[in-house]
């Protein structure tokens, strides 16, 4: 077998299981951006459990074939960058949404995020959440201020009790002096 068979060969398995270790993907057209800028990118996505490679559309094609994946088949023209996303969805997003700021040049061509298809309209809105971190703890505040506030109520009576109490005992207190 050629060198370069064996070669794409061992690229079509790293793909393969790169796309069935992530829980999502974006794909991006980075066409007119300088490799400063992109690894730029690259090291703003790996703070976030992201990989970002160029890969060759045909291959990426062929990977993703009998996957979850292959709902991003039609992006796949033009030079195209992949985003492989392996942890909080939102992260990822923010980054790329504001890399594209000041990088208008990068495109999002689509993403595929736990099995949906998003454009860039709804990557950008996904973007503008909360991370996942702070949605949970959002909702465990939620869940936990009606138990707080019945607790509020309930030691309402005790403190009334022991405010009279010792409005009492301060009465005796100076009646005996």
């Amino acid at each position: 077998m050629p060198k370069t068979k064996l070669i794409k060969k061992q690229v079509m398995e790293n793909l393969k299981d790169k796309l069935q270790k992530a829980n999502g993907v974006i794909v991006t057209e980075y066409q007119g951006l300088n490799v400063g800028d992109l690894n730029d990118l690259r090291s703003k996505l790996r703070k976030v459990s992201c990989e970002y490679h160029i890969i060759q559309n045909t291959l990426l094609h062929l990977a993703s074939q009998n996957s979850d994946y292959t709902a991003i088949d039609d992006t796949l023209k033009g030079p195209t960058a992949v985003c492989f996303v392996y942890g909080d969805p939102v992260a990822p997003a923010k980054v790329i949404m504001d890399f594209k700021k000041d990088h208008e040049k990068l495109k999002v061509k689509a993403g595929l995020i736990e099995k949906k298809v998003v454009n860039e309209k709804e990557l950008k809105s996904l973007a503008s959440l909360p991370s996942r971190q702070v949605l949970l703890s959002m909702l465990v505040g939620r869940l936990q201020a009606p138990i707080a506030n019945l607790v509020y109520v309930l030691n309402g009576p005790i403190s009334k009790m022991v405010n009279v109490l010792d409005g009492v005992k301060k009465k005796k207190a100076q009646a005996g002096a």
